[in-house]
């Protein structure tokens, strides 16, 4: 049996390292927050984990100073403390790593990650010799000197070096608290390496570490405590050591989701997808197939080429040689039109960037792809419009005041449905799932993975793009592997496991033999 417990009614305001104390926050007539007591002690990894919308990113905001609580106290070492603006926390010694970076395009790593501190020489011009010193100094420090070149343009990082500038950022100065908000979803397994020894050497060095993931491998690995956020309130407390993934689950969402991934075998003989001798830049020699009801699963380690073959077979990157069949008909490659009027959608990974327009309703993304079926002359029907999006609205559950509210304004798990909503609406044959989940809270990936078995059992052709193995094993019929842009083996769902698709995926760094049950 695990610790957890309930708040008591009365409970004593946090006494070493940071906390809050009855703590409410109330947006009109929502409460985000309800009467939240929690501790952050010093010199241990405390994960904040709850479903989206449980009150995570409120009480971070809080802490770091751009909200301010209705009731209640955030402490510091037992005192209570004044938090009017992010400067403010960041002289109190709070700092957050944001899941969305904020890097100044057209300056340097090393100008970033000291903004606003940068050192000077006589006449007040920018000392770069000393600057680099200090960028070469940390970059060593922090374990990150092989991944981030000092000079890189903030404009050249990729999302996985955005967020190492970030970090870097935030342990420049004396800090008492550092809260990491979903900080690996853009990184490799070895920057994740990195981020998980620093995050130890910080609990050694005694600072308190509040880090918020939806990923439970990752929380078990790392935190001491785990406290659970419901409905804005606090659900309990576990200790890491002494709980399982079940009981946790069962705490933030408040039922059991033992049976996620269950669905029924509906895959027929019939290819829907026929991809032959496909190359690009990117990727090599691609054959692959998806039938009529099928999951199949594309897993890889990050660089591997999943999300450029996906890009690919949507007609949004050039194919050099090889042919992409459709239902029996050949596609134009090169021309997303083509792909999506001949029946094939694409769920890109960076859903906010690549898939929505942030600023637009509900309405307006979910009919995009289906504007020419609502036209009369060349007016679009609003009222069909409407119940086009109210339809599908209701049919994924998408949790929303209207139809009328900017996807912007959604959690992780309403955007993605949002992206599903636009895709089922153009009834698609083939469905390109690219990290359908990334983001999105437990009780929202159960919802997205039995939207995914419907659509199999609706005789839909779907193509996963997963980076959590189990994700893949629970959903996929058949996994294929990609390394290094080429497919190196193919796994029946019999014999699929994390070790065979992982021996795979570094099938060209190993000297073993193929994973059992792989097809070359």
């Amino acid at each position: 049996m695990s610790t957890a417990h309930d708040p008591n009614p009365h409970p004593r305001p946090p006494t070493a390292g940071a906390g809050v104390h009855h703590l409410s926050k109330r947006f009109g007539p929502v409460r985000a927050l309800d009467a939240v007591t929690l501790d952050f002690p010093a010199g241990r990894v405390t994960a904040l984990m709850g479903e989206n919308g449980a009150g995570k990113s409120t009480l971070l905001k809080i802490l770091t100073g751009d909200h301010q609580p209705t009731e209640g106290r955030v402490l510091l070492d037992g005192r209570p403390l004044s938090l009017g603006s992010p400067i403010d926390a960041r002289r109190a010694g709070i700092r957050i790593i944001p899941q969305e970076p904020e890097i100044i395009p057209h300056v340097s790593v090393a100008e970033n990650v000291y903004a606003g501190s940068l050192p000077r020489a006589a006449g007040r011009r920018l000392d770069r010799a000393e600057l680099r010193r200090r960028i070469r100094a940390d970059l060593d420090r922090l374990g990150f000197a092989g991944v981030l070149d000092p000079d890189l343009l903030g404009s050249r990082l990729t999302p996985a070096q955005r967020q190492l500038v970030e970090i870097m950022r935030a342990l420049t100065g004396e800090a008492k608290v550092i809260a990491f908000d979903e900080p690996t979803s853009s990184l490799s397994d070895h920057e994740v390496e990195a981020l998980f020894a620093l995050i130890r050497r910080l609990r050694a060095d005694g600072i308190a570490v509040v880090y918020v993931s939806h990923r439970m491998q990752e929380i078990f690995r790392l935190a001491d405590r785990i406290a659970v956020l419901r409905d804005g309130a606090l659900a309990g407390v576990l200790d890491a050591a002494a709980t399982d993934e079940g009981e946790l689950v069962r705490l933030m969402v408040g039922r059991d989701l033992s049976a996620m991934f269950s669905r029924a075998h509906v895959a027929t003989d019939r290819v829907v997808l026929d991809v032959r001798g496909v190359s690009t830049d990117d990727v090599h020699d691609i054959d692959l197939t998806v039938r009529a009801g099928e999951v199949v699963g594309l897993a890889g380690l990050i660089g591997a080429g999943r999300s450029e073959l996906a890009l690919a077979l949507a007609g949004d990157r050039p194919v050099h040689t090889g042919t992409v069949t459709l239902d029996g008909r050949r596609l134009r490659t090169g021309h997303p039109g083509d792909a999506i009027r001949a029946g094939l959608g694409l769920a890109p990974e960076e859903r906010k960037a690549q898939a929505l327009f942030l600023h637009r309703s509900i309405r307006d993304n979910t009919s995009t792809v289906v504007l020419e079926r609502l036209r009369r002359l060349r007016f679009v029907r609003r009222g069909a419009e409407r119940e086009l999006a109210r339809h599908y609205t209701d049919r994924l559950r998408v949790r929303t005041p209207s139809i009328e509210t900017e996807v912007r304004k959604l959690s992780g798990g309403n955007q993605q449905k949002v992206v599903l909503a636009r895709w089922l609406a153009r009834k698609p044959k083939v469905l390109i799932l690219d990290e359908p989940t990334r983001g999105i809270d437990i009780g929202a990936k159960a919802e997205i993975y039995q939207i995914i078995a419907d659509l199999a059992a609706e005789g839909v052709a779907i193509l996963v793009i997963s980076s959590e193995l189990p994700e893949v094993l629970g959903l996929a019929d058949r996994i294929l592997v990609m390394q290094g842009g080429r497919i190196t083996g193919e796994l029946d769902r019999a014999h699929a496991t994390e070790e065979n698709i992982l021996s795979l995926a570094m099938a060209d760094d190993l000297t073993t033999a193929p994973a059992p049950g792989a097809t070359p």
